[in-house]
């Protein structure tokens, strides 16, 4: 059965992306990439969604080998632009920008099915304090 690592090595391979490459653009070093491919060390969930989101795939097939269809090219992520005035006046990397987004959709879809208003760019400044107050 394919591990976690064995799906991003599957996924970097039809990317056609080294693992330096992956590395980098993921900011984790080149043997710990190594290590997690090659099944030595376990990826914890941070890692997991920057190697995600640097491979264009979902944390759902990295982890559980689950796809919506096949692994395919990689869905434009879009920034609302509320989210990406907040992400400037912080000072945010286009990493850390994504990852208060997808913070905020496991949020939201943790939530009731109530109707969730629009965010403002107040709103995203408070939920990156708090994401920062809780986890450093």
């Amino acid at each position: 059965m394919p591990t976690t690592g064995d799906r991003i090595r599957e996924v970097r391979a039809k990317r056609e992306m080294t693992q330096d490459e992956l590395a980098r653009a993921s900011g984790i070093s080149n043997g710990f990439l190594s290590d997690i491919e090659n099944n030595n060390r376990n990826v914890s969930s941070q890692a997991l969604l920057r190697i995600a989101n640097a491979l264009g795939a979902s944390v759902d097939y990295l982890l559980r080998g689950e796809t919506g269809g096949a692994v395919g090219e990689p869905k434009p992520i879009v920034i609302p632009p509320e989210l990406s005035a907040a992400a400037e006046e912080l000072g945010l990397s286009f990493g850390e920008t994504v990852e208060l987004l997808e913070a905020h959709r496991s949020v939201i879809a943790r939530r009731s099915t109530r109707t969730t208003r629009a965010f403002t760019v107040e709103d995203w400044k408070n939920l990156h304090k708090a994401i920062k107050k809780v986890f450093g």
